[in-house]
């Protein structure tokens, strides 16, 4: 055999490897060995868990509760019951509440807009309630109200019996719940979630610092919420946003103030090296269109309800594939809204997601002529 031809089948050999490699990449290796008693790390926009120890297991909260105090107080700025700008005076209850504290001092007026940084910055059990008293007249009655808010936004393992924290046998919840919370305030209150980010807040001429020792760790981190009991051990929500990803991570249970950071920032680490998030499509965008028969229109536009993102290992983007699923004959009228079809999304011979395709407009049905016409037609086809 010539050399020249030699090198040529070894060049080919070797480019049939690399091509092989691309086509099969490596799957994410598992998440870092935690001693956390229990913990979950999310993809915020996809919703995608990326790795999971004991989540659906009840923990006490310890301060962690404060998200949802935190969730329960936004909506009643949002709906105008309260503003930032109230001024609460400070019940003997408020001002006795052992634990952290904001130092506020009983018979005082005291902001809402500064209760609120004294709960989520110095993690104050007097600022929260003092908070909660003022909303619910009662700390018992404002639990309630924390409870019907995790029931909406399917906190399945969760039930509060007071906004502190503070332990009771009734008074618990799960890494899962609390990211399902976590999330939810990143979404539906922007304007408030930026006080998880403030390093320290002066009240009374005493400056405290967050506790969150990651905010000065990682500038990709921006939140959340720190918690500590006997108990409970030290309890970290995570939040954090690189290069247009976000991922919460929760970590309950752990033995000190640095192994909480430490963990946390070792899931987070883990998330954005070894996966990559995807829009797929855009929520009312048409994804599709289908024949419509006996309407106004022949075509009824598709897509999707909410925006769709997906989460795999790096390097498996180029491998998805997507199909969909449209009825044989879809007759008018149709609703805007309505599920007409179904969109699936594959890797390989494995289903990843299944969405229900919605109809982007109102069709309705045509005239009498047009039924008729499409109604022979119809048995043509």
């Amino acid at each position: 055999m010539k050399p020249v031809t030699s090198r040529l089948i070894a060049l080919l050999f070797l480019f049939c490897c690399s091509a092989m490699l691309t086509a099969a990449p490596l799957p994410a290796p598992k998440p870092p060995a935690l001693s956390a008693r229990s913990y979950i790390l999310v993809d915020y926009q996809s919703g995608v868990v990326l790795g999971e120890q004991k989540s659906d297991e009840r923990m006490e909260p310890a301060s962690i509760t404060k998200l949802m105090t935190a969730y329960a107080l936004f909506h009643e700025l949002r709906t105008g019951k309260i503003k930032l700008g109230d001024m609460i005076t400070i019940s003997e209850t408020a001002w006795r509440t052992q634990g952290s504290r904001m130092f506020v001092e009983v018979g005082k007026q005291v902001s809402v807009e500064n209760l609120i940084q004294g709960m989520i910055v110095q993690s104050g059990n007097d600022a929260t309630v003092a908070l909660a008293e003022q909303v619910g007249g009662s700390e018992a009655t404002f639990a309630e109200l924390m409870n019907r808010y995790a029931q909406q936004l399917g906190m399945k393992n969760t039930h509060f019996v007071n906004s502190t924290g503070m332990p009771d046998p009734e008074h618990y919840t799960t890494a899962r719940d609390i990211a399902i919370l976590a999330s939810a305030i990143i979404r539906e209150y922007p304007e408030y979630y930026k006080w998880y980010s403030q390093r320290e807040f002066v009240f009374n001429n005493i400056t405290q610092h967050n506790r969150n020792m990651l905010l000065w760790r990682d500038a990709s981190v921006d939140g959340m919420k720190t918690g500590h009991t006997e108990s409970a051990g030290f309890c970290l929500v995570t939040s954090a946003q690189r290069d247009g990803r976000r991922l919460v991570s929760v970590v309950l249970g752990t033995k000190s103030e640095k192994a909480r950071a430490d963990e946390s920032l070792a899931l987070i680490n883990y998330g954005f090296r070894f996966y990559e998030t995807h829009k797929l499509y855009g929520a009312g965008q048409p994804v599709t269109q289908t024949r419509i028969w006996k309407g106004a229109s022949e075509n009824l536009p598709l897509g999707l309800a909410r925006d769709l993102y997906i989460t795999l290992p790096r390097g498996q983007y180029q491998q998805l594939k997507a199909s969909m699923k449209l009825p044989a004959k879809l007759e008018a009228p149709a609703v805007k809204g309505k599920s007409y079809g179904t969109l699936h999304i594959d890797l390989g011979d494995k289903v990843l997601m299944e969405k229900p395709l919605v109809a982007l407009q109102d069709v309705a049905q045509g005239g009498l002529w047009q039924r008729l016409i499409d109604s022979v037609k119809m048995r043509m086809e």
